[in-house]
């Protein structure tokens, strides 16, 4: 299996667009990134060349133009995240993050539903 790379919240921005739209030049992520975060076409460059760099994306050149395509899903990185808060705030244990959002009343009433929901079909997966 192959490791999945740590990436910056600004990576992961960068990240969201080109799994979205890949494959992507660096202009397009540079227009759709520079519109919602302010950020000059040299810090989307400089981003795009980190992940890389780190292996989470590739690139083809066609011509003078760069476009990219992800190497890692954002299933992976939404899974090696979730672990890594979870490990890290709660000591990996999923109880205590749910019971500090009910405590918070961080949870809508709809929200407990389906929580209570999904949880149900998992314990009927396992009396089967």
């Amino acid at each position: 299996m192959k490791p999945i790379p740590q990436i910056s919240d600004a990576e992961y921005k960068v990240m969201k667009t080109v799994w979205a739209h890949a494959p992507i030049s660096t202009p397009q992520v540079t227009k759709l990134l520079a519109a919602q975060n302010d950020w000059s076409p040299k810090t989307v460059q400089t981003l795009l060349s980190r992940l890389v760099k780190k292996r989470a994306l590739t690139y083809e050149k066609h011509g003078r133009a760069f476009f990219y395509t992800p190497l890692v899903k954002e299933e992976e990185i939404l899974k090696q995240e979730t672990a890594s808060f979870l490990n890290r705030f709660y000591d990996g244990c999923f109880s205590s993050l749910v019971s500090n959002f009910l405590q918070e009343d961080r949870l809508t009433a709809r929200e407990i539903r389906e929580l209570k929901e999904i949880l149900d079909t998992e314990l009927d997966k396992e009396d089967e």
